[in-house]
């Protein structure tokens, strides 16, 4: 493009989880571009991500209408001369196009490249998905995403709303509290058993006298309520110290509740990276999915069971589920208790 873009919209991806993957990317635009006026237009799932404390810094954040027509009359209001893409899909790249953004740059693919006025070809297989969305602002020209992690802190107004959700139940004071999400968005095979996650919360309750909290969106519900079912029926005396907030947080509140943990037990989901970019250790349990791809960055522990059907990378198991069955209640146990004590020694 000629000149420097003065006013840029930067489309993030549409999953949590991918939303901050791409956060090192986004860092970079924003270092690239730092006299530039940077707004991010996320679809309101994720869009709260980029009021919390990122490196991305966004001048202003929008939350993208569903509604074709609205969405590009919002972006057509912005004055944008730039526009990047994160998501591979023609219908974010036409949205682009017809709110006359003259500038877009994306990931091109044969049905919109010729929406877009600089397209790059996709990165190669094999790569983290972190990787995967560094590389696209690396062939832009726009250096220093490798610089970057995915990482983030909650804004007070974030943490002061957890601790008044919080402070709603008994929790006893200097119990450490542990998420759980048992939770993904993706598919039921990628969720280990609630009754596995509820036995975990039950042992940790006993032994550590921890609080543990039930995290996830509303499409968790059920997952929740298995875990409340079978606490009911084994372990009553654990049962008050397990917090189901499943469809209670905001994705705000959610930041701020994650923030108050000492660490996170979940699946290969959203909750998962969130935790891992706020800073809490997370203990991961991947079974359909390949953990070389979506693995939290960081120092992190990542349980998987060596079967030779996976990753098959599908939302129903075709056969028993045996990459899930083979980790076990001790297993997770373990890593967490481990987790727990060396947080407690420090």
């Amino acid at each position: 493009m000629t000149g420097t873009p003065s006013r840029i919209v930067v489309r993030p991806p549409n999953w949590l989880g991918d939303a901050v993957m791409a956060l090192p990317s986004l860092a970079a635009v924003r270092a690239h571009f730092r006299d530039a006026h940077l707004t991010v237009a996320a679809v309101p799932a994720v869009a709260a991500i980029f009021r919390e404390q990122t490196e991305t810094r966004p001048d202003a954040v929008i939350d993208l209408p569903s509604a074709a027509r609205e969405a590009i009359a919002t972006l057509q209001g912005g004055g944008f001369d730039l526009g990047i893409l994160w998501p591979n899909s023609w219908r974010s790249a036409w949205q682009f196009r017809r709110a006359a953004i003259r500038e877009r740059w994306g990931y091109a693919g044969p049905a919109r490249r010729l929406l877009l006025t600089r397209g790059i070809s996709r990165a190669g297989a094999g790569l983290h998905q972190a990787d995967y969305y560094r590389h696209l602002v690396t062939a832009l020209g726009i250096a220093g995403a490798d610089d970057y992690l995915p990482s983030l802190a909650a804004r007070p107004a974030s943490l002061e709303r957890a601790d008044t959700l919080l402070a709603s139940f008994p929790v006893p004071a200097g119990s450490p509290l542990v998420g759980f999400a048992p939770g993904a968005a993706y598919g039921q095979a990628k969720q280990w058993f609630p009754e596995r996650m509820a036995e975990v919360a039950a042992r940790l309750v006993a032994g550590h006298g921890a609080t543990c909290l039930l995290l996830g969106a509303s499409h968790d519900r059920d997952a929740g309520r298995a875990i409340e079912s079978w606490l009911r029926a084994n372990a009553p005396a654990a049962a008050p110290r397990v917090l189901n907030l499943i469809g209670r947080t905001s994705l705000q509140t959610l930041v701020g509740v994650i923030s108050r943990t000492v660490t996170m037990v979940a699946n290969d989901s959203g909750a998962m990276h969130l935790a891992a970019a706020v800073g809490r250790p997370v203990v991961a349990v991947f079974g359909p999915t390949n953990e070389r791809a979506t693995r939290p960055i960081g120092d992190h522990h990542v349980l998987t069971a060596s079967v030779f059907c996976r990753p098959c990378m599908l939302r129903d198991c075709p056969i028993d589920h045996r990459c899930m069955k083979r980790i076990s209640v001790d297993d997770v146990h373990t890593v967490v208790s481990r987790v727990l004590s060396a947080q407690g020694s420090h």
